[in-house]
């Protein structure tokens, strides 16, 4: 597929997007650019169509028996519902990150990070796999607090501190895209507060796009943000502009958390 080989300046680019659930349109004629190495936050109320958005551009919304999709999402330049893309590579490329802490529960810690890689052929060796999952576990920043524990459960975690294993296991992928669904609504505010510095690090080696109904997480983490509402795109633009001269009566209710 030659994904991220391209030389488009765009991580993501959608173009006429319109999303159906059979006959419910979820989202209508949606159109973003998302520069590389950046934290862009697509953010909105509640059931507007924002993890649909993020479930397009990895294609995960095949699994939605009903769902239908019209228009184009490239991924560096690449049209991910061409014929010819390898879906599996498209997701071991665009990495994903939900809402809900989903580490599997029977694996260790250390088998966690480590089954997609092995899975994938990544590594050659444990020597390799070793060194795989300690670099995966920094990046997420949750080595130092479990380096001595790998063959514990996730069960004993906090539920920050999963959800940070969860992007351990997605970065041992290497991907260049990190999707994140609304990645702290169900963490605690200390476990927010490390994510949201977690994010803010990984946007310099790679792409984040990150949906939240928090204006003010949008406003801390990120370099460009969309406003979403009812399934179309409201406003988009660099955060500083878009949070300090709003340019739409929406979005300005949206920030004072008026809607």
């Amino acid at each position: 597929m030659g994904l991220f080989r391209g030389s488009s300046p765009y991580a993501v680019e959608i173009e006429s997007l319109s999303v159906f659930y059979g006959e419910l349109r979820a989202l209508k004629d949606v159109n973003l650019r998302i520069p590389r190495n950046t934290a862009f936050a697509v953010m909105g109320p509640s059931g507007c169509g924002k993890s649909t958005l993020l479930r397009t551009i990895n294609r995960l919304i095949d699994l939605v028996p009903d769902a239908r999709v019209e228009g184009c999402v490239k991924v560096d330049g690449i049209d991910v519902y061409s014929e010819n893309v390898d879906v599996a590579e498209l997701r071991r490329n665009v990495g994903m990150v939900f809402q809900v802490p989903n580490p599997f529960p029977h694996l260790t810690i250390y088998d966690n990070v480590a089954i997609g890689p092995k899975m994938n052929g990544l590594v050659k060796n444990k020597k390799e796999l070793d060194e795989l999952v300690e670099w995966a576990l920094r990046k997420a920043a949750l080595w130092d607090e479990v380096k001595g524990r790998l063959d514990d459960y996730p069960g004993e975690l906090s539920g920050g501190q999963r959800q940070r294993l969860c992007i351990a296991r997605a970065l041992a992928l290497k991907p260049r895209i990190l999707l994140m669904d609304e990645p702290t609504a169900n963490v605690d505010p200390m476990g927010t507060r490390k994510i949201e510095e977690l994010i803010v690090e990984l946007k310099q080696d790679y792409t984040i796009v990150l949906v939240t109904h928090s204006a003010g997480q949008a406003a801390r983490v990120s370099d460009h943000v969309a406003f979403i509402y009812m399934g179309e795109v409201v406003e988009v633009g660099p955060t500083g502009e878009v949070f300090t001269h709003p340019k739409h009566e929406l979005t300005e209710s949206f920030i004072s958390g008026s809607i």
